[in-house]
């Protein structure tokens, strides 16, 4: 029993990371349907600045803040950029256009951090174990489910609770209704899009204690959070956290029951979803 439990534990603290990380690719193409393919890069590149920051503050929680800041920095200047595609009817200029985003951050973050593989410490009050009863656990991974939880909770009280997921949801069902009657669609997308570089910038710092940065971890996250919002519904903030739990449990036991085939496993639970409900599991219902 121990030994599920700890591989599920395994799979809830990744699936706390792919959360965050597709649930602002889920907003972005909701509100616009702009699928947005350099959402990874700025996983990444969240990662990179809290390396950076952590080995130049000295703490792990005012590098969080510093992640923050810069990825609403550069999250202003890329929607700036992206900006440029907007628009209905222009989708294989936006898949073009934010494709070769990626390959940018990508090439950018080689140069400037190199191609070693970097890692993180947790902080010192998280790097130590935890006595569940059963068998003590590390306390970052619960850290990580915990912030998920949090990110859910706050996500659907935005949603649900706010003006801006009033003109969100609006936008998101009926764009030209919701325009005609006074919301501004282009600047709630330009929110939308800001909350998601913020999300994915987060994810890629709190992560990389857990996952170490590398060349190329931009593309393969990026892969998995495509996964994710396709099992949950494309549009779904709601499904993006149904899909990231199926995905992270799917990959944790995957890799302990099934090695060799754990990555074909994940793909293989999408197949079944598209199967069943090619519009994902919460897509089509508001």
């Amino acid at each position: 029993m121990e030994f599920y439990l700890l591989t599920a534990l395994n799979g809830l603290a990744y699936a706390a990371v792919l959360f965050l990380l597709a649930s602002g690719l889920s907003l972005v193409y909701g509100v616009g349907r702009f699928l947005h393919l350099a959402h990874g890069g700025f996983y990444m590149l969240g990662g990179y600045l809290g390396y950076t920051a952590v080995r130049g503050l000295g703490d792990f929680w005012l590098a969080l803040l510093a992640v923050a800041l810069g990825a609403f920095v550069i999250g202003g200047v890329a929607e700036r950029l992206v900006a440029l595609v907007y628009g209905r009817g222009r989708e294989l200029d936006q898949v073009l256009f934010t494709f070769g985003l990626a390959f940018v951050v990508s090439d950018l973050t080689r140069a400037v951090w190199g191609a070693a593989v970097l890692g993180l410490r947790p902080p010192p009050v998280l790097d130590r174990p935890v006595d569940l009863g059963l068998f003590p656990y590390p306390a970052y991974p619960l850290f990580l489910i915990g912030v998920g939880v949090a990110v859910a909770l706050g996500l659907w009280a935005l949603l649900r609770r706010t003006r801006f997921g009033l003109e969100l949801r609006a936008a998101a069902g009926h764009g030209e209704m919701s325009q005609a009657l006074g919301v501004d669609a282009r600047g709630v997308l330009r929110r939308a899009y800001l909350l998601g570089v913020l999300l994915a910038a987060l994810a890629g710092f709190l992560a990389t204690p857990r996952i170490a940065l590398a060349p190329g971890l931009d593309f393969t996250m990026l892969i998995l959070a495509l996964v994710v919002v396709v099992i949950g519904g494309l549009e779904r903030v709601e499904g993006a956290l149904v899909g990231s739990l199926l995905v992270g449990l799917a990959d944790s036991f995957g890799k302990v029951f099934i090695p060799q085939f754990s990555l074909a496993l994940v793909f293989g639970v999408m197949g079944l979803v598209l199967v069943v409900r090619p519009q994902g599991l919460l897509g089509g219902a508001r």
